[in-house]
């Protein structure tokens, strides 16, 4: 009577063991298909979501092209385009001395128009201006009788210092701020005139503050120094003042 209770015992406790894998197995394949449903919708979602949005993408990239083409419009990008010929009008030999250089930054402003009607026939320009101001003396204008050399003493007749170059820095000048009125168009002349004050008021600047006067300085030092190298230690400068 025994074996048969132990192999009844083995049947059941065998049965049972397969059960759990089947449910395992059936588990397994709804916790697939969950998966795979979860997955589905979420890529539907997704796509819905582009579908909805891309008409305002489109709009929105539309909306950007037109304003890059209305700012394109209202400041437009101006064309530079120069002439391939080219006129050489004068070739000339120099032998100048640059002794000093001076910078200068002058702000001018210009207007036409103005008065009590400034705001609708008025033109207003405000012009920050980078200039420089060289000079020195011009070695050209000496003459051999403007040097002597006797008992050991070189005399030297310097010819006055002058301005060079006094011109605007066109990389560093620029137009601050201009204000034409609604009812005018602007003057065409205008930043030209300004340009030409800047010049001149940036050269008188350099005056004032005795350019000249320094130059001359300057070159009685180098040349002081060059004539010394030369062999000549004592020497005398005069001073041309016509």
């Amino acid at each position: 009577m025994l074996i048969p209770l132990v192999y009844g015992s083995r049947l059941i406790r065998t049965d049972y063991n397969t059960g759990m894998r089947n449910n395992n197995l059936f588990s397994l394949l709804i916790l697939i298909v969950i998966i795979a449903g979860a997955y589905f919708i979420i890529q539907t979602i997704q796509q819905t979501q582009q579908a909805v949005s891309e008409p305002f993408n489109q709009v929105s990239q539309a909306n950007q092209a037109l304003q890059t083409q209305v700012s394109n419009l209202l400041n437009p990008t101006p064309t530079i385009i120069p002439d391939p010929v080219t006129y050489i009008n004068e070739i000339r030999a120099l032998a100048r001395l640059e002794t000093i250089q001076y910078s200068v930054e002058k702000v001018i402003t210009g207007e036409t128009g103005g008065g009590t009607f400034q705001a609708l026939f008025g033109d207003k320009i405000l012009f920050v201006g980078h200039g420089t101001v060289i000079a020195g003396i011009d070695m050209e204008k000496m003459q051999p009788e403007d040097m002597r050399y006797e008992n050991g003493v070189l005399t030297v007749r310097l010819p006055p210092a002058e301005i060079f170059i006094a011109a605007l820095n066109n990389e560093k000048s620029y137009v601050y701020d201009r204000n034409t009125g609604v009812l005018t168009r602007p003057d065409i002349n205008l930043e030209t005139l300004v340009r030409q004050r800047a010049e001149e008021e940036i050269l008188r600047a350099a005056l004032e503050d005795g350019i000249l006067e320094q130059a001359q300085v300057n070159a009685e030092a180098y040349l002081l120094k060059f004539f010394a190298a030369l062999g000549f230690p004592n020497t005398i400068f005069l001073y041309d003042q016509g």
